[in-house]
């Protein structure tokens, strides 16, 4: 079935449908740049779309036996964007960090978070909230940096870096965060929030030459080697947030998760997938993205 989250009487028939023991809520708008260009699609999808899609869950919960009420769980993925950005000598953020977003698209996610833990709240919804640190690996839309990055040197095409590329993110495989998400649903306590993070806090523009010494690896002869050659400057884009870092003390103390993939072996096998799947690359990179491609980077960086 596909639907929109925002459509309550469909959610409501598949719930009645279907009697999940659990709902986990990854719908999203979810790019940042795209967010400033277009903030109503960030605010319709991750704000009312979120109360639509709780709503609809808390009548029919409300509604259900006793027993599915108490097993069952609302699993609300979240972004650690939501609390703004850190200082160089900062602690990283927690669960009990104040919110502070800087973007529409982390401002609509902060949004949703709060509607999540009203319902709890209010109504005694059995929800769970998890805020992750940017997620990488196989499949990942090319409009997110490393794909970009990936897409753009195999093509011999610019590089783009915004800044002066000193941002620093926490990087989780996408693998260790579903593992962490299943981690959440079984084991946390409804009404919680955990952070999840990779624990590979690095500047963007050395992730940036990570990747490039991974495609010179792979491809030794590609006319524009050294790959790191290709890279550009560009300008950064407005309210760019200047530090994230995740403390993942709480899910590490009460779950027993932690993060498997290191930051090296994880950019291998993601640099190798997207070498290894041109056509999956051709079949989602269309006129559409190669025109935001243009409108975000330049003309140089197009598909």
């Amino acid at each position: 079935m596909v639907g929109d989250i925002g459509d309550r009487a469909l959610v409501g028939r598949l719930l009645l449908e279907h009697r999940p023991r659990a709902v986990v809520h990854f719908a999203a708008e979810s790019h940042v740049d795209r967010s400033i260009h277009g903030a109503d699609a960030f605010v319709h999808t991750n704000i009312v779309g979120t109360f639509e899609l709780i709503e609809a869950v808390r009548i029919w919960w409300q509604a259900s036996p006793e027993g599915e009420r108490e097993s069952f769980r609302f699993l609300h993925v979240s972004t650690d964007e939501v609390y703004g950005t850190l200082g160089p000598e900062d602690p990283p953020f927690h669960e009990r960090t104040a919110y502070a977003p800087n973007s529409p698209y982390a401002a609509s996610k902060a949004g949703a978070d709060m509607l999540v833990r009203a319902w709890h709240q209010t109504y005694g919804l059995p929800t769970l909230i998890t805020n992750c640190s940017n997620n990488y690996g196989p499949l990942q839309f090319p409009e997110k940096l490393i794909p970009v990055v990936i897409l753009a040197a195999l093509a011999g095409r610019p590089v783009p870096v915004y800044g002066d590329g000193m941002q620093i993110r926490d990087w989780l495989h996408v693998r260790d965060h579903c593992h962490a998400l299943r981690r959440v649903l079984a084991q946390g306590r409804p009404g919680e929030v955990y952070n999840i993070g990779g624990v590979s806090d690095i500047p963007n523009i050395e992730l940036v030459r990570m990747i490039c010494a991974e495609l010179d690896r792979l491809r030794p002869d590609a006319p524009h080697h050294p790959h790191a050659k290709l890279i550009r400057h560009v300008t950064d884009r407005p309210g760019h947030d200047r530090r994230y870092a995740v403390d993942a003390a709480k899910i590490q103390r009460e779950l027993g998760w932690q993060p498997q993939t290191s930051l090296a072996d994880g950019i291998a096998t993601t640099v190798r997938w997207y070498v290894q799947h041109p056509d999956w690359v051709e079949s989602v990179t269309s006129g559409s993205y190669r025109d935001w491609m243009t409108r975000q980077y330049g003309a140089g960086a197009r598909a």
